[in-house]
C-alpha cells in the first residue's frame, strides 16, 4: 500500500528589523571592553556579532563584527582585530560560549601588551543590545519548487530572520528553510545538505540570498 504524503503547513515568510537599545555601558580601553564583555547581556553579544548584517555597510568589510572593527579603527590594534575577525559565531553552541571565546581573546591580548590600549574619548565602544521586531508579510510558499522564484524577492530582513536569527531559535541551530524541508521526508535531503554547507556569517545578506537561490535553482529545477 503506497504511503500517504502528510499535509505540510506552508512556509510563512516573515520580515524583521533589529532595534538597537543602549545599555549605557561604554569601553574606552581594552580592559574595560573585556570587563564589560564578561557580564553584558547576551542580546548585546548577538547584536555586535550579527547586527551589522542589517545595518548599512560603510565599515571595513574585512572585519565582520563590531569588536574587531573597534579594535582595528579605534584601538589601532591590527593583531587583536584579526584575531577577533576570524571568530565564527556558528561554531559555538550558545551565545554564552561565544562570549567566553571573546573574553579569552581579549584576556590574551591584555597579557601581551605592557600598556593598556586606549581609544579617544569620543570613540568609545558602546555596548548595544538588540530587540528583534517581526513582521508578517502575508506571503507563503506551499511547494519547495516555488522557493526558486520567491527567494530572490524576499527582503534582506526576511533573509536575516529565516537564515540568521533562526539559528538561535531552532534546535540544532538550523535555518527555517531546512526545518521546513526536513518535515517533508527524505526527498529534499540533497538540498538540505547543500544548505547546511553554507556559512552565512562571512557573507552579506545579498550574497547569502544569491547563494541559497542558486542552490535551490540547481537542486529543484536542474
Amino acid at each position: 500500500m503506497p504511503s500517504v504524503q502528510k499535509n505540510i503547513d506552508p512556509f510563512l515568510i516573515k520580515d524583521c528589523a533589529l532595534i538597537a537599545v543602549a545599555t549605557g555601558k561604554k569601553a574606552q580601553n581594552l580592559r574595560e571592553l573585556r570587563d564589560y564583555s564578561r557580564d553584558i547581556s547576551l542580546d548585546s553579544i548577538y547584536y555586535h556579532f550579527w547586527g551589522g548584517l542589517l545595518r548599512p555597510k560603510f565599515d571595513d568589510p574585512e572585519y565582520h563584527n563590531d569588536f574587531a572593527l573597534w579594535a582595528r579603527h579605534s584601538l589601532h590594534d591590527k593583531i587583536l582585530a584579526e584575531r577577533l575577525a576570524v571568530i565564527d559565531p556558528n561554531e559555538f553552541k550558545s551565545l554564552e560560549e561565544l562570549r567566553q571565546e571573546l573574553v579569552e581573546i581579549l584576556d590574551e591580548r591584555i597579557y601581551e601588551e605592557e600598556y593598556p590600549l586606549w581609544a579617544k574619548s569620543d570613540d568609545q565602544f558602546e555596548f548595544i543590545r538588540s530587540q528583534i521586531v517581526i513582521f508578517n508579510t502575508h506571503h507563503t510558499v506551499s511547494d519547495p519548487k516555488d522557493f526558486v522564484d520567491a527567494l530572490p524577492k524576499m527582503s534582506l530582513g526576511s533573509i536575516f530572520f529565516h537564515f540568521i536569527d533562526a539559528l538561535r531559535r531552532n534546535p540544532d541551530s538550523i535555518d527555517d528553510l531546512r526545518v521546513w524541508l526536513g518535515r517533508q521526508g527524505k526527498k529534499y535531503q540533497g538540498v538540505i545538505s547543500e544548505l547546511a554547507a553554507v556559512d552565512p556569517y562571512f557573507l552579506t545578506l545579498n550574497q547569502l540570498r544569491t547563494k541559497v537561490a542558486n542552490i535551490l535553482k540547481e537542486k529543484l529545477t536542474g
